[in-house]
């Protein structure tokens, strides 16, 4: 019995041994992986400089020239330079082709990223494009991380099917599927922006979901007349698409006349009130220090499509404690408007009446902007479309080819005048944006809310 004891503790021991061993040599647990913020507002500073990067719908100087209006508009204190890099086209591939000149030559603090509209080729899905596009623009956000900058990736905007078809294009399986090519692009995007730490702007599902609630109404609606290329009222949904996600919400001055210590008193927000008088209504001078975000005419519909302007501006006067009755409300003397004192005091939205001088001011900075662009920006874009297509013309030719050495001296001579080009467009950019920065800046406005007789 002795000995069978001895013989199973030994065996016990053995085991023990055995299993203290294995557990020695099992691997340690890997550490949870740290993950990095993203990135949620464009944190720009005087000086800085913001750069779209992009193909064709960048190209149309549109949601860039409208997101450009915002900022002049509610930061005019702030001098930010902005600088259009859409090549119509151009894959992630051609953007790394010339990204040294177009986009670090500008040092810039940020980078929004939209391409993947041609990066999917027009079909359905097909694993080797979108290898491809995976590594190149994976490499892409590597440079501009490179050069210090943070990159802002978007998500491909929408191919309008229905469109397509209106204009009689009926090509399948695109119509049918490229759509959803272009979110699973978008998706991807939105992994590396949260893998990376980056910005990331939406701008796939406000324009898929805006014309598909429209459609519910007229249902030939469409804010991409070509099924690719938004028009207006889409641009002003990408350009709130960036607003809304990676801008910090900010909205115009708001003024508000209250009974205090049984007498009326102004506060304000964004802004401030001086010479402030009572009769049997109210006077003041207001010296704000924003204005509203107007945008040209073209773009209307799709402001009010959005409610850009209530969404983004807020511009609001309210006035308690009136007797019953109507009222004035004078501005430098200008008639804005006739109110109920119980509309005044619940609050006027003012950032969508043209009657204002703020808002005539803000229009007069959009329309310098928009000046800027057709003039200055659009045809700088051209001017790159047209280095493309030199580029890709040369490149056809084998090096050894007798003839390249002359098409390669032809090339050089045509890039030195394009260059000169594109800096003499660049001045005439920076001329409008000194305009813009006199025209954008807020001035004292006398209000008058009077008794209407």
């Amino acid at each position: 019995m002795k000995r069978l004891l001895t013989a199973t503790f030994a065996t016990f021991a053995v085991a023990s041994f055995a299993l203290a061993d294995e557990k020695a040599a099992a691997p340690v647990p890997a550490a949870a992986p740290q993950f990095k913020a993203l990135v949620d507002n464009l944190d720009l500073k005087d000086g800085d400089t913001l750069v779209f990067l992009g193909d064709s719908i960048t190209h149309q100087c549109l949601y860039t020239q409208y997101i450009e209006d915002y900022f002049y508009t509610r930061y005019p204190k702030v001098h930010i330079h902005f600088h259009n890099a859409g090549v119509g086209g151009d894959r992630a591939k051609d953007a790394l082709t010339r990204f040294d000149e177009d986009v670090a030559a500008y040092k810039p603090k940020y980078v929004t990223i939209l391409l993947g509209m041609n990066d999917g080729s027009y079909r359905d899905f097909d694993k080797t494009v979108f290898d491809a596009y995976q590594q190149d623009m994976g490499t892409l956000l590597d440079k501009i991380a490179g050069i210090g900058a943070t990159a802002v990736p978007i998500t491909p905007t929408m191919f309008d099917s229905r469109a397509k078809r209106l204009r009689g294009d009926n090509q399948e399986p695109r119509n049918t599927y490229y759509n959803g090519v272009l979110s699973l692009y978008g998706t991807w995007l939105r992994e590396q922006a949260q893998d990376r730490g980056l910005g990331f702007v939406d701008m796939w599902t406000p324009l898929n979901d805006l014309t598909m609630e429209s459609r519910k109404k007229t249902p030939n609606f469409t804010m991409i007349p070509d099924g690719v290329h938004p028009g207006p009222s889409g641009q002003v949904v990408m350009a709130t698409a960036v607003i809304q996600d990676i801008v910090t919400h900010t909205t115009c001055p708001q003024i508000l006349v209250d009974e205090k210590a049984g007498k009326l008193t102004p506060t304000a927000s964004g802004g401030k009130i001086t010479d402030f008088n009572v009769g049997d209504g109210v006077s003041f001078t207001f010296a704000a220090d924003r204005l509203p975000w107007v945008l040209p005419p073209d773009a209307v519909e799709g402001y009010k499509l959005t409610h850009a302007g209530h969404h983004h501006s807020n511009e609001r006067l309210s006035v308690r404690g009136l007797k019953p009755g109507k009222y004035e409300l004078k501005i430098d003397g200008q008639t804005i408007g006739a109110y109920p004192a119980g509309q005044l005091a619940f609050g006027v939205e003012l950032e969508e009446n043209d009657k204002t001088p703020e808002y005539q001011q803000a229009l007069k900075v959009a329309m310098l902007n928009k000046e800027r662009n057709e003039l200055a920006y659009h045809p700088l874009r051209d001017q790159y479309g047209q280095l493309k297509g030199k580029r890709r013309d040369l490149a056809k030719i084998d090096p050894n080819d007798p003839q390249y050495a002359a098409r390669k001296a032809e090339f050089d001579q045509w890039y030195e005048g394009q260059k000169a080009k594109v800096a003499e467009l660049l001045a005439k950019a920076r001329d409008f944006e000194q305009q813009i920065y006199v025209a954008n800046q807020p001035v004292p406005r006398k209000y008058e809310i009077t008794p209407v007789p």
